[in-house]
């Protein structure tokens, strides 16, 4: 009997490894037809989940009814699935280079229970090749077993955009590979069992693995551009936003917008896939010049906060800034990677008191991972207001606002220019 028809019989299980924004919304829509094993080694994390909780703020308790699911942190309960889906962080390290250590981790859990005639399947971002030359050695290391006669393994990368309510699970069509063509389509069909827009069978391992990095390179290298063309037209006195817009009637324009770029996917892939080419003996410039600029425009920002502030009067060791907006992008919770940190550092570095405020971060993960937290009260005479996430509940702020908390002379700095056309009284900058 195939892996696929033991699956949909509910005589075997399905087990997510890793149980974060990409893994838990996987595990549930399988829940919602199978029998599904939620594994994560966080035991807190999963006596949320067990209680209809998202720990990362993405899901509704609603969408955890109905799921034949089991959350669990023990090892041993993984021992009664057969097809496992892999789908832990995979960040980089403070030289921006790929810390493999969750995957790896990971992959020995799964070898401790891996059978014969079981499946594995890798959602993980990686570089092109560590699948097989990385986590397969793994696998078959701790399991005993032999890759490819033993156990089969995939590669399916996660397509999952935090706080995105249009692109889901369900419409966003699934890439997924195989190591041999049987394989391919015992994994095909599994994920076709909850991604409604189908799946794209890539030729192999490695082209999955590409296709994936590729995509968030792409970005990355297309908003770096628009970053850069934002400085110069900034020199110019030109403003960015209105570039873009006139730019945009043209029906090929890629409408990119500039601004901090964080996260753990747009700021972080681009580093796996010049990793590997380096292990190749190619130095990949124009990636490397994307990460340069975008990497830098937290500083940027800030220090054009600072001449700003100079040029007012105003003394920068006397000086207070607000930032509005700590994670890495809008109406999301998550502060992974957040380059708001990088402008509060540079800001901090000139003496200046800084305060920030954000409806969705937790100050106390603000406090661990970055330093500084949430302000309980914001002031009334800041010299610089910097609107660094374009959330929600910042839409309806006008200037009567803005005046409100500001001193004489303050500046607007709206990075994404969300007030364009709005603020005509107050100094107003964007990017």
């Amino acid at each position: 009997m195939s892996i696929y028809k033991r699956i949909t019989e509910k005589e075997t299980a399905v087990a997510v490894i890793g149980l974060g924004y990409v893994g838990l919304p996987i595990a549930l829509e399988f829940a919602k037809k199978i029998r599904v094993i939620g594994f994560d080694i966080n035991q807190e994390r999963v006596d949320m989940m067990r209680n209809h909780e998202d720990p990362s703020e993405e899901l509704t308790s609603s969408e955890f009814e109905g799921c034949d699911i089991h959350f669990t942190a023990n090892k041993k309960d993984l021992k009664e699935a057969t097809f496992f889906v892999v789908a832990v962080p995979t960040p980089i390290d403070h030289h921006n280079l790929p810390d493999l250590m969750p995957l790896i981790s990971a992959s020995k859990t799964v070898g401790e229970v891996l059978k014969k005639g079981d499946y594995v399947v890798f959602e993980s971002t990686v570089y092109p090749g560590c699948t097989e030359e990385d986590c397969i050695p793994v696998l078959e290391q701790v399991s005993g077993l032999k890759f490819g006669i033993d156990f089969k393994v995939g590669y399916s990368p996660e397509r999952i955009n935090p706080g995105d309510k249009e692109h889901t699970l369900h419409n966003v069509i699934k890439v997924v590979s195989g190591c041999t063509d049987e394989s391919l389509e015992e994994i095909a069909k599994v994920y076709e069992l909850v991604v409604q827009a189908g799946v794209h069978r890539a030729s192999s391992i490695k082209v999955a693995e590409a296709a994936k990095i590729i995509e968030n390179t792409q970005r990355d290298v297309n908003i770096a551009l628009v970053n850069e063309l934002s400085m110069i037209f900034n020199k110019m006195n030109i403003n960015t936003y209105e570039v873009l817009e006139a730019a945009g009637t043209k029906w090929n324009f890629l409408n990119f917008r500039p601004g901090l770029v964080g996260g753990h996917c747009i700021g972080v892939d681009p580093y796996y896939l010049t990793y590997k080419a380096r292990e190749y003996g190619f130095h990949a410039q124009i990636i490397n010049s994307g990460r340069s600029v975008n990497d830098g425009m937290g500083a940027y920002i800030a220090k054009n906060t600072i001449k700003k502030i100079i040029a007012s009067g105003v003394h920068v060791t006397e000086s207070k800034v607000l930032i509005m907006g700590a994670t890495f992008k809008e109406n999301v919770s998550d502060i992974r990677n957040s380059k708001v940190a990088d402008v509060v550092e540079e800001l901090k570095s000139f003496g200046t008191a800084v305060d920030i405020i954000d409806p969705h971060a937790s100050s106390d993960h603000l406090k661990k991972e970055y330093g500084f937290g949430i302000t309980d009260q914001i002031s009334n005479n800041y010299n610089a207001v910097i609107i660094a996430v374009n959330h929600k509940e910042y839409s309806n702020f006008d200037e009567a606002y803005f005046k409100s908390i500001t001193a004489e002379g303050a500046l607007i700095y709206d990075l994404k220019g969300i007030y364009k056309g709005k603020i005509n009284n107050l100094k107003y900058l964007s990017l």
